[in-house]
């Protein structure tokens, strides 16, 4: 008699990287001979993926635990396991919090995934703690991103310090994963059909400068990966400033496959609030990159993250950085109210500032962009554009997708007007003919 397979339902919370590990466990869950369930309400067992970075971020992953809890209560679902940055912060608080939890795992610890669920659907109590130096990442995935389009993840933890993040804690010291291992990786990822690879690590531009063969650095990796027949774009996010060399913004500008678009998170730009913060550019060195960039790589698009209401950011200092975007014009820009992080320097530091004055800073910042955004949009009526195409809208009578300039899931999309049958997953040309209230319309 054919044994029933164990039905698994992931819940994934919080960055690409995060996502990475999910599809890794699935993979392994499924070599095991468990079936991967979309429905939550459909499988035996739940497991529940968090990030702990943010205090936003705990809330959303402490909400789905119980939603996932509830379930299990019910009686449909046998067991639930928790892993991801919450369980790596909190694991011996979440064994009292969340008694319903059948397995925490603590961050590294993917290997165990099926003896969690072993364990788990017994409705036997198991914790792995403990996370291991080295890398459990590489391997089969099941791909969780649309089938065109996936994350590689080069390297995990971080060496940064940044005075406001928890990373390190977490995720361990930066360890890049072999050039060649990469490369199969991504070559397996193409051979399933994608065409869009973006690469991820909590800090990317300094992939390699922990592994002895100094020639594994950024730039190597990309060479590679530009040789894989099938695979279209590649794209960068992630790279911090201090890290970007003249050898990446060459290649960047050389290799046709690595499209002309950084993510590059600068978070502040005042000395004072970039020394408190422990990062090492100020607004005269970001500038000069900046133009170097936009001289060295045309039609470059960057993409920034910043953090207002630091501990003891006064409004001068505030002003010179709303100033510094109105200045720069970035492409695409992300900002965040700073989040008190305990267990991180910057918790303890003086100058706490009030909820209600980070949220007025972070929507100035945002009004700002906006009309940055209306301004750019507009310069580009009249592109000539590639476009990946990814879906038809039946409200819109209108396909969507995206160019080079817009990353998946955080940038905006491309409305696609076209007369013949567009298949997703493809590339066509197209011009961009109008912008309308932030959206871009292309004819095909």
């Amino acid at each position: 008699m054919e044994k029933t397979p164990i039905r698994i339902a992931m819940i994934s919370l919080g960055c690409p990287k995060n996502q990475v590990d999910a599809e890794e466990m699935l993979a392994k869950l499924e070599t095991q001979g468990c079936q991967v369930e979309e429905d939550a309400t459909q499988s035996d067992v739940i497991i529940v993926n968090t990030c702990g970075f943010i205090e936003a971020a705990k809330k959303e992953s402490i909400e789905n635990i119980l939603a996932a809890a509830r379930l299990k209560e019910e009686g449909g679902v046998k067991g639930l396991i928790v892993t991801g940055c919450l369980s790596e912060r909190y694991f011996h608080e979440m064994r009292d919090e969340f008694p319903e939890v059948n397995c925490i795992l603590q961050v590294g610890r993917a290997g165990d995934i099926f003896q969690a669920v072993q364990a788990a659907i017994k409705g036997q109590i198991l914790d792995l703690s403990g996370r291991p130096e080295s890398l459990a990442s590489g391997g089969a995935r099941i791909l969780t991103t649309q089938p065109y389009a996936s994350y590689l993840k080069i390297a995990e933890g971080c060496d940064n310090r940044c005075t406001y993040c928890i990373i390190p804690r977490l995720r361990g010291r930066y360890r890049s994963r072999p050039l060649a291992e990469l490369a199969k990786e991504a070559t397996m990822l193409v051979q399933k059909g994608v065409k869009e690879l973006t690469l991820v690590a909590q800090d990317t531009a300094r992939y390699g400068t922990d592994l002895h063969q100094q020639t594994e650095n950024l730039p190597a990796l990309l060479h590679e990966l530009c040789k894989i027949d099938g695979l279209h774009w590649i794209r960068l996010l992630y790279c911090y400033p201090e890290a970007i060399t003249d050898e990446l913004i060459d290649t960047i500008a050389s290799e046709k496959k690595v499209v002309p678009y950084l993510d590059m998170p600068i978070q502040h730009v005042s000395p004072k609030v970039v020394r408190a913060m422990n990062r090492q550019l100020d607004h005269a060195q970001i500038r000069t990159l900046v133009q170097k960039l936009r001289t060295r790589i045309p039609g470059i698009v960057l993409r920034t993250t910043l953090i207002v209401g630091f501990p003891g950011e006064t409004e001068a200092e505030f002003a010179e950085l709303a100033a510094f975007v109105q200045e720069m014009q970035f492409d695409r820009l992300g900002v965040f109210p700073y989040s008190q992080e305990e267990g991180t320097p910057a918790a303890k530091m003086s100058g706490q500032i009030e909820e209600e004055t980070k949220i007025r800073r972070q929507n100035c910042i945002i009004e700002e962009q906006l009309r940055v955004t209306e301004e750019l949009d507009a310069k580009r009526i009249g592109e000539k554009v590639e476009l990946l195409v990814e879906g038809y809208d039946e409200e819109m009578a209108c396909y969507f997708g995206r160019s080079a300039a817009e990353a998946p899931e955080i940038d905006g999309l491309i409305w696609i007007r076209s007369q013949n049958t567009l298949q997703p997953g493809t590339f066509v040309q197209g011009q961009i003919v109008e912008s309308r209230e932030g959206e871009l319309f292309a004819d095909h």
